[in-house]
């Protein structure tokens, strides 16, 4: 068509369209497993109409705290004047994580960490089993009703430890 790249760049910009790159998947899915993943959908959909169970669902993750927080600022200033700038806060400083489970209440236990400390397949079983005493405690519903939680964690390897994953089973 005898029109260049760029000349086919502007006229896009002209009429209001940006350029953006295609997100990344996992890989490509066949047309029978797209089906799978359909069905699967609408039977999950279909169980929850029935009866209810994403109100059983208790879900965790962690966070690294930084013990220096430093707020940026908003300026106005004129065209080709350069904003306040503010330091980024240091990765390497003094941190500790923070370990949160919730549910569609809310959150039922959370915990700060000592600084330095990270999630142990030890600790791991330590916070279930402090995060089941939360439930009886915060959410005694579930028993009187005979829910059990669904726990919807992440593949940490301090989450799938063969001793975590007994704990989990002896705790139901």
């Amino acid at each position: 068509m005898n029109v260049t790249r760029e000349a086919v760049s502007k006229r896009l910009k002209a009429m209001g369209k940006i350029q953006k790159v295609g997100k990344w998947v996992p890989h490509e899915l066949h047309e029978r497993q797209m089906e799978n993943q359909k069905t699967t959908c609408q039977m999950l959909l279909d169980r929850q109409k029935r009866k209810s169970f994403l109100h059983q669902i208790v879900t965790s993750d962690e966070k690294w705290i930084y013990f220096q927080n430093p707020k940026r600022k908003k300026s106005w200033v004129n065209p080709g004047e350069a904003s306040t700038s503010t330091a980024r806060p240091n990765r390497y400083g003094k941190k500790t994580i923070l370990c949160v489970w919730w549910d569609q209440k809310g959150v039922i236990y959370y915990e700060l960490l000592i600084p330095g400390e990270t999630v142990t397949a030890e600790r791991y079983q330590q916070q279930l089993l402090n995060l089941s005493e939360a439930l009886r405690e915060r959410r005694p519903e579930n028993e009187e009703r005979r829910y059990k939680a669904r726990l919807l964690h992440d593949n940490a390897p301090s989450h799938k430890s063969k001793p975590v994953i007994e704990l989990i089973h002896a705790l139901g």
